[in-house]
């Protein structure tokens, strides 16, 4: 789906244009509203079928895999707070691979949960092990013993080896153990604060893998390496860098099926790039450039491209202002091809066929729920949805892309969604909610956000802000935030906020902040910087002193904020400016405050820290700690709990 013309383009060019497009718009509503028999009731009250307990009933889907020979599909779902592997085989119904095993990567925020081979698969456990799973009934075993955390394992051609990532006390390793665990582990690569992607050459002999070192990020700079493992297993020869240094970053290597190409993503300058490296003469081809193909990689086993069963074709996904399209490209003749894929607009987790030209992905639209399918030239296959796909089509908001000047004059960009009913209409301008995605790293793209017809089927119009710092459009707008996270962000989502007044597409009384981790850290910094454009904020698990997230955070972000606001005590100035905690008591507006009891990331004290000002200023607010839950709401009872309670906080302070 393409960013539709008109007004989300650039804004108006004067007053008269704004006061003309709002009267066609509100005489072109009246006349849907008749011929829809839709009925009259004000913003944000709308009744609407998707309720609190229905945001319970999703089933998140996180991976999706082939098996060696293409006769079967492997994914992983989430069921309450337990990751589980499914397996469909041909055009036999689905069933379970795991019976009471959590599946689930424990590397960094996870991910790289398993891997399939030719009839069997590997996991990680939350117990920190690698099992072995076959295909056929039977249970699961351990191959790897219960210490540290695995991730991303990967099995040679033959099945007799498995590569995986590794972490223990803070040093990370790329390990290999052979492929019944019937010998203890080898830390085969170390020496870098961080490993991922870890890959087999076809010939079993060979290995590639990313590693980087800290302060750097995934998404700032990371080398690629390749070697021979050594015949007694348990060392390496002959090791290359191949691409990448601190400010070029490389992505997902994979070697093609006949063994000849190592291919990668490369970040040079401001867009990415797909390269192919042969192997036997040294010669490296750029197949496609000038676009956005990564991801930021938050996670393990991150999967954008994959090779084609000839060896000459790669699918690959682009990222154009937060919309995926899907494409191939042969090596023989480097031409490009757009391929179809139907109503969706987001695509993630690629895996193509090894047996022929079959795209498996979890894809998603504003409409579409995520889905496991399956993309060829002549079927589009669903096998499993992650939700009810019941909501008509009219209750769901679509998506346009839209952009704003921010107060130096830069552009912003950003993901708008109207209001969106088949039963009501309302009259004058909605309520607004601008939320802010987390990481910082990170973008807000036109996939399916379950949260987003939960607002907009009520009469909430929804601005997703892609503040400067966000990836999708170019690595000098991602580079922009360095040493001034807490300061750009919070003014985009600002100057969002008012570009919606401007345009007249929400009620200037009635806008409302929201976002969780980083997005938290943004909506208390503009509550606290600029009282009165928010009628309220939503904070989810939201960072409220640098000082502490510095010292007390996760190996993976240790450094992070080395980069994003400066080192210390060099820059403590910064960290002082823009921590919320130190400038709360300036905090006016509603907020309510939302907490997992066992966030490892953002511990709980930093939200407690924010509510007692709340208190002692008789602040309105409420506050929340949901027991058993992380960095993010997993059980199905939270998510309920969280709903309504977001529904009564709108409802008093908002409407």
């Amino acid at each position: 789906m393409a960013p539709a013309d008109g007004i989300f383009k650039k804004g108006f060019e004067n007053a008269q244009d704004k006061r003309k497009h709002s009267l066609a718009y509100e005489n072109s509503q009246a006349r849907n509203d008749r011929q829809m028999n839709r009925i009259p009731v004000a913003y944000g009250y709308w009744k609407s079928a998707i309720s609190a307990k229905s945001m319970g009933a999703r089933t998140p889907l996180y991976d999706v895999q082939w098996n060696d020979d293409g006769t079967g599909l492997v994914w992983l779902e989430q069921r309450s707070d337990t990751g589980v592997l499914v397996c469909r085989r041909g055009d036999e119904a689905p069933y379970d691979l795991t019976d009471g095993h959590a599946v689930r990567g424990g590397v960094g925020y996870g991910g790289g949960d398993f891997t399939v081979a030719d009839d069997f698969v590997v996991f990680a456990e939350k117990d920190g092990r690698l099992y072995r799973q076959s295909l056929a009934p039977g249970s699961a075993r351990p191959i790897t013993p219960a210490f540290g955390a695995a991730a991303s394992p990967v099995v040679s051609r033959n099945g007799a080896w498995v590569l995986y990532v590794h972490t223990c006390e803070s040093v990370d390793v790329i390990a290999l153990v052979d492929g019944e665990g019937s010998g203890w582990p080898v830390n085969l690569v170390r020496g870098a604060d961080f490993y991922m992607q870890p890959a087999w050459h076809p010939d079993g002999e060979r290995i590639a893998w990313i590693e980087w070192d800290q302060p750097q990020m995934p998404w700032d700079g990371t080398r690629l390496k390749t070697a021979r493992i050594e015949t007694d297993r348990r060392s390496l020869a002959e090791e290359q860098l191949i691409a990448g240094d601190t400010d070029t970053p490389v992505f997902q290597p994979a070697f093609s099926q006949d063994g000849k190409w190592l291919s990668y993503i490369i970040t040079t300058g401001e867009w990415d790039a797909l390269v192919v490296l042969d192997l036997d003469t040294g010669e490296r081809r750029v197949l496609v450039e000038g676009t956005t193909l990564a991801d930021p990689a938050w996670v393990q086993g991150v999967r954008v491209y994959g090779w084609g069963p000839d060896g000459d074709t790669l699918y690959y996904r682009t990222n154009e202002r937060g919309f995926a399209s899907l494409w191939k490209v042969s090596l023989a003749t480097g031409r490009r091809t757009k391929l179809d894929t139907s109503q969706y607009t987001w695509m993630m987790q690629l895996a193509v066929s090894p047996a022929r030209n079959t795209v498996a992905c979890i894809a998603s639209s504003s409409t579409v729920p995520e889905r496991v399918v399956t993309l060829d030239e002549s079927a589009h296959t669903v096998h499993r949805r992650s939700q009810s796909e019941m909501i008509p089509d009219a209750d769901l908001s679509v998506p346009e892309s839209i952009s704003w000047t921010n107060p130096g004059g830069g552009e912003v960009h950003g993901l708008y969604y109207p209001p969106a009913s088949s039963r009501f209409s309302g009259s004058g301008k909605p309520p607004a909610i601008v939320s802010i995605h987390g990481g910082p790293t990170g973008q807000s793209r036109a996939d399916y956000a379950a949260e987003l017809p939960f607002f907009t089927n009520r009469g909430y119009a929804c601005l997703y802000v892609n503040y400067r710092g966000s990836t999708g459009y170019g690595r000098s707008y991602m580079t922009a935030l360095r040493e001034h996270w807490g300061e750009y962000d919070r003014d985009d989502a600002v100057s969002g906020a008012h570009a919606l007044v401007e345009r007249e597409l929400a009620d200037p009384d009635r806008i409302v902040i929201k976002g969780g981790s980083a997005g938290g850290f943004t909506v208390l910094n503009a509550l606290i910087h600029h009282p009165g454009v928010f009628r309220a904020g939503l904070c989810l698990y939201g960072v409220t002193n640098l000082f502490g997230l510095a010292t007390d955070t996760h190996k993976f972000e240790a450094k992070y904020l080395d980069l994003m606001v400066g080192t210390l005590p060099e820059h403590s100035d910064r960290y002082q400016a823009w921590s919320p905690l130190f400038h709360a008591d300036r905090i006016r507006d509603p907020v309510a405050i939302f907490q997992g009891s066992e966030d490892k990331v953002v511990p709980q004290d930093q939200a407690e820290s924010i509510v007692e000002v709340l208190k002692r200023n008789k602040v309105p607010h409420i506050y929340r700690l949901y027991e058993g839950e992380g960095h993010g709401w997993r059980k199905v009872e939270t998510i309920v709990a969280f709903y309504d309670d977001v529904e009564r906080f709108l409802k008093r302070y908002v409407l």
